[in-house]
């Protein structure tokens, strides 16, 4: 891998703190293909890109990225970069085809084949235990509205870490059970693609409790000194105005969206306002007692998913609506300025704000930058090459607001740049690239682009190009 050829004239470097863990992220369904090897048996995802309609293209992650044919390769791509971590998701169904009973052990090889070869090129294993694969046959039983679907999530973590804590060093338990719960359960955009307010609110009550019950099965099968995380894709929430109303506006969404889930997690209770606002939708009976205590159960780091701010006035949105309780009371506008192939607006500040609130809000509790990137229209060249100039500038925006964050005192560990490969996008199948390796999927051949170049330097240097 070659340096980019338009680098910067100054070669002063804005640095990161000593340690900082530079990383990459990917989750188990967007690349690894291989559906139905091994006894790997189908998981919500494979049921919803299978249904006419809600998969863009009818595009399915039955051969993805085919990374679990592809691993030394992969990692061979990771070395190049320099990077010391790499954030992976097991697929549930691949290691736990029912969602219950013993583990699969040919599941479980082939997470240790890729965990050994990330050891043996220095870098680092973070596993995450769930990224939106619930195993069908939960789903057919009721899915996460369910209480018992928590229970055995918390059995699935305990399995995993037994087989594979001599070689995992950090654990998160979910990713985004915002979306877990909301797009899932709510609009039912994502899998398993229902649409009921009340039992988005039962899921999300029910991932936080899932969350829970895995930290302390993570405590007792780890070994001492194992870190255990939970990463959430927080919204940076701006009313557009200062009127009351509109600053009630933001005060639903950041209900919904952030304080379900800071809170049980974090101060063990759920928010006063956001039971106020979905009383018509239910009476919140399904949270029992210890349930709360369970959910704060001490973590180790919080990771923080960020790629756009939310702008919110009085008003009324779409139904249906992920915004459980906000429906008649809330609109979204655009953001002002440059838009990503996703038409998410580019805000770096939005980054600096998210994690500076962390800073006073959760004293105490180190954050990492788990997801951060952008979907540009990339495309090679007649030489083989993908510029991807936009990306760069993007990445760099973002890091200058997390070097910023630090230095006004977020206690900022690591950044997980999303995503390593272009992938299967969930319902946008492999129509956006994140990637900072390009995929033809027709191929499979992994060719850097420009912003990979671009990120092997920064690495390299412990920081940014000033």
């Amino acid at each position: 891998m070659t340096a980019v050829d338009a680098r910067p004239e100054s070669t002063a470097t804005l640095r990161f703190p000593e340690g900082f863990r530079w990383g990459t992220a990917t989750a188990a369904y967007q690349i690894e293909g291989a559906a139905t090897e091994d006894g790997r048996t189908p998981s919500i995802w494979d049921t919803f890109s299978r249904t006419p309609g809600k998969v863009r293209n009818g595009d399915t992650g039955d051969i993805a990225a085919d990374h679990y044919h592809r691993v030394r390769e992969d990692v061979a791509l990771m070395r190049e970069l320099g990077v010391t971590d790499y954030r992976f998701s097991v697929a549930w169904p691949r290691v736990q085809p029912t969602g219950r009973g013993p583990a699969l052990q040919k599941g479980l090889d082939f997470y240790r084949r890729l965990c050994d070869e990330l050891r043996d090129a220095g870098i680092r294993p973070v596993a995450t235990l769930y990224h939106w694969d619930l195993p069908q046959e939960l789903e057919d039983a009721g899915g996460w509205p369910r209480r018992e679907t928590a229970e055995r999530f918390a059995e699935y973590a305990g399995i995993t870490a037994g087989a594979l804590g001599d070689r995992v060093a950090t654990w998160t338990t979910l990713n985004e059970p915002w979306c877990s719960a909301f797009l899932g359960y709510g609009n039912g955009v994502h899998a398993p693609g229902r649409t009921c307010d009340a039992d988005a609110l039962r899921a999300a009550h029910h991932l936080n409790l899932a969350h829970g019950l895995a930290v302390g099965a993570l405590r007792e099968a780890l070994p001492a000194g194992a870190e255990v995380s939970l990463t959430l894709n927080l919204h940076v929430v701006r009313a557009l105005t200062e009127s009351a109303e509109d600053r009630d506006a933001a005060r639903r969404i950041d209900a919904v969206a952030n304080r379900i889930f800071l809170d049980p997690v974090f101060r063990g209770r759920l928010p006063e306002d956001l039971v106020r606002d979905t009383a018509g939708m239910t009476d919140w009976g399904f949270v029992r007692d210890g349930d709360l205590a369970a959910i704060a159960a001490p973590i180790d780091s919080l990771g923080l998913n960020y790629y756009s701010p939310t702008v919110v006035a009085a008003g009324s949105s779409e139904s249906p609506s992920p915004w459980a309780g906000a429906e008649r009371h809330v609109r979204f506008l655009p953001a002002p300025g440059p838009r990503t192939a996703m038409d998410w607006p580019v805000d770096a500040d939005g980054l600096y704000e998210l994690l500076t609130r962390m800073r006073d809000e959760l004293p105490g509790v180190p954050l990492v930058i788990t997801e951060n990137g952008a979907a540009y229209e990339d495309y090679a060249d007649p030489s083989g090459q993908v510029r991807d100039p936009e990306r760069v500038a993007y990445l760099h925006g973002h890091l200058a607001a997390v070097r910023r964050a630090i230095e006004d005192g977020a206690d900022v560990r690591g950044y997980f740049l999303w995503s390593l490969l272009d992938n299967f996008e969930w319902a946008f199948g492999y129509s956006k690239r994140f990637g900072i390796v390009h995929v033809d999927f027709a191929s499979q051949r992994r060719t850097p682009k420009d912003s990979a170049r671009w990120y092997a330097e920064v690495i390299a240097r412990g920081g940014l190009p000033s």
